[in-house]
């Protein structure tokens, strides 16, 4: 089967429109062969191991193109995205794609080209816009039309930049409307896309995410390391480098217990994990909720598929027990996993830049008449976060004032503790605690909830996550405000200042039970949260 019938063949959850429309949609796993070829029989896409890219656009760990048959030949600096000792031997791997045998029909008829002629429709013509709007479609001219102010709109870039380099950032606040409606697309296609597939990883770099102060975790650390290295000599476990020297861990036993370990146990420090987060094929995170959150910490850009085993208190994001962890590891290795992509926010915190001008408002400095001198604000910190970003008084006795924007609208002014803008994975963290919402996580939004608003009419809101907003310290505000990210990064912002709030380029791939994928969110909030947890009403006993 040629390269173009396995994309296709990939793209069999819905219609054959896959992403590749701009460059902003959705790349695919790389393939270094000619000739990718479906097992008759189990119907799966042989395709080398996963590699990382540092391109423009999300999802590098999940993407690349099919469109050379020949080999890729890596971009210059691309060895230096790896260990030395991991290149070589990685390029060899080879990653399976296996569909579900409940979608074999489906996957037929996925086969057409994407290119193939539309049939003839049989819609009568009719008065109706809309109908109108769909012979458009079907090859009748179209007359040129002035764009509305909508759509002059969709073109501009939505947030300050006076470095002038919005086409070679990788920021998602420098993008025009029309991208990050593409980007936000791109990306939900993909997660659909990965929601039926099974993906068998050959794994050879094992990244283990614990806390390292933590005596019990510290051992189960030490007890997977151990189960790993011996289960295959192949495997290269990465711990965190205070551990290297840590006598609960006791590094130089495994060393002394078995020679083979050396070369193979190594230590990872957070240098490692911003610059070279391709080395990893897996993340194992023992922990709760606070691990997740860290392991989304530590890789700020493409994050390797997260396996989290429950060890911590509630654990909506940690979905394996730790007990079978030599079974579900195993599992996870030999059959495969089903990763689900989790939203992502990016943050960028704005500096206002001193003037001697006089008076200064922020709404006219965002959305009013000098929204378009780029050279107010200046950026001072990026950050991708997966649960929230709240803007509160910190240690201040007066409660906050803070401007809300969405794109080139001004919301409101929230006189309140504070702002919580959270993902739909954050909705059961502090959004839930100040009465927001709960949200399924494939939910493509935004939640803002005001903390102990000053107004009995404040409700949550929730806004599509094509919106950029932008939460400020207005010029005139008695107190400055701080700023958290996923409860980390604390920030003063003094008045003027603002932060950019806009979906991620790159998401957090998270894996999922194979057994129990579709209620898995409905029974972490019944477990931990005692949703709707309630005796029974008992039935009337009729007399007879």
């Amino acid at each position: 089967m040629h390269q173009a019938d396995v994309i296709t063949c990939l793209a069999s959850a819905g219609r054959n429109h896959w992403a590749p429309r701009s460059r902003y949609a959705a790349r695919w796993f790389r393939t270094s062969h000619s000739n990718s070829r479906i097992v008759p029989g189990e119907l799966y896409a042989r395709l080398p191991s996963i590699t990382l890219l540092t391109a423009d656009m999300s999802l590098e760990y999940f993407s690349d193109q099919f469109s050379k048959a020949e080999p890729q030949v890596p971009a210059e600096g691309d060895a230096g995205d790896r260990d030395n000792n991991s290149v070589n031997s990685d390029h060899e791997g080879q990653l399976e794609v296996v569909f579900e045998s409940n979608d074999i029909r489906r996957r037929k008829s996925s086969l057409v080209p994407a290119v193939a002629p539309r049939p003839p429709h049989q819609r009568q013509r009719t008065q109706c816009f809309v109908h109108t709007l769909l012979e458009k479609r079907d090859g009748i001219a179209q007359r040129d039309q002035s764009a509305s102010y909508e759509g002059l709109a969709q073109e501009r870039v939505l947030d300050k930049d006076p470095h002038n380099n919005a086409e070679a950032s990788e920021h998602s606040r420098l993008l025009t409307k029309k991208q990050i409606s593409d980007m936000a697309f791109g990306i939900r296609e993909l997660s659909k896309k990965l929601a039926q597939i099974r993906i068998r990883l050959h794994v050879k770099n094992i990244f283990i995410l614990a806390k390292a102060h933590d005596e019990t975790l510290i051992k189960h650390t030490r007890e997977t390391t151990d189960w790993l290295l011996t289960k295959d000599e192949s495997y290269r476990v990465y711990v965190e480098d205070t551990l290297e020297h840590n006598k609960l861990f006791d590094a130089k036993g495994l060393f002394d217990s078995n020679p083979s370990y050396k070369g193979r146990l190594r230590f990872w420090t957070n240098e490692l994990c911003h610059d070279k987060p391709q080395t990893f094929d897996i993340v194992l995170a023992l922990g709760g909720d606070g691990t997740v959150l860290y392991a989304s910490w530590l890789f700020q850009r493409v994050v390797p598929p997260v396996l989290a085993f429950s060890l911590g208190s509630l654990g909506f994001l940690t979905k394996f027990d730790y007990e079978n962890y030599s079974f579900t590891i195993s599992r996870a290795f030999d059959e495969g996993i089903t990763v689900s992509l989790r939203l992502r926010f990016e943050a960028t915190i704005m500096r206002s830049q001193h003037r001697d001008t006089g008076p200064r408002d922020l709404v006219e400095e965002l959305i009013g008449d000098e929204s378009e001198d780029h050279h107010t604000h200046r950026p001072d910190g990026t950050h991708n976060i997966l649960n929230e970003v709240v803007v509160d008084r910190g240690p201040n006795p007066t409660m906050s004032s803070i401007e809300l924007f969405g794109d080139d609208e001004h919301f409101t002014t929230v006189q309140a503790d504070g702002v919580c803008v959270s993902t739909p994975t954050g909705s059961t963290a502090y959004n839930l605690a100040a009465g927001g919402s709960l949200c399924h996580p494939d939910n493509p939004v935004i939640l803002v909830t005001a903390i102990c608003a000053h107004t009995l009419s404040f409700r949550p809101i929730i806004l599509p996550d094509t919106i950029v907003l932008r939460a400020g310290v207005p010029y005139d505000a008695r107190t400055s405000s701080w700023a958290s990210f996923d409860g980390r990064e604390r920030v003063e912002l003094k008045p003027g200042d603002y932060v950019t709030i806009s979906a991620s380029r790159f998401p957090f791939p998270s894996v999922l039970p194979l057994d129990r994928r579709s209620k898995d969110w409905i029974d972490s909030i019944s477990r931990t949260l005692q949703w709707n947890s309630r005796q029974r009403q008992k039935s009337f006993k009729e007399w007879s």
